[in-house]
């Protein structure tokens, strides 16, 4: 069994570079911003923080289920083939 590269490479560094633009654009609007009082910048940070730890556990947790699903799928088909393999065996005996 071969381990094969999945061809996202460039797809996920898109995506991290955007992520990674968008917190330091919101970081400097936040540093930037006069009106607004410092305990509630720190506020707005944690709240961003924890939806980035949320949605991090989210994915995570939708991608361990997807692999369950397909690992018990695999399961049940090696099963099914393995009957099949055992029943066309009996008839190939009997006959």
């Amino acid at each position: 069994m071969h381990n094969q590269q999945p061809d996202n490479t460039l797809i996920m560094f898109v995506n991290g570079a955007g992520v990674a633009i968008a917190y330091v654009m919101l970081g400097l609007s936040l540093w930037l911003s006069t009106d607004v009082p410092l305990a509630t910048k720190g506020y707005w940070g944690i709240g961003i923080l924890m939806l980035t730890l949320s949605l991090v556990n989210f994915v995570k947790y939708r991608f361990d289920n997807q692999q369950r699903i397909d690992r018990i799928n695999r399961i049940e088909e090696a099963r099914n083939e393995k009957l099949l393999e055992d029943y066309v065996g009996d008839i190939k005996d009997a006959a």
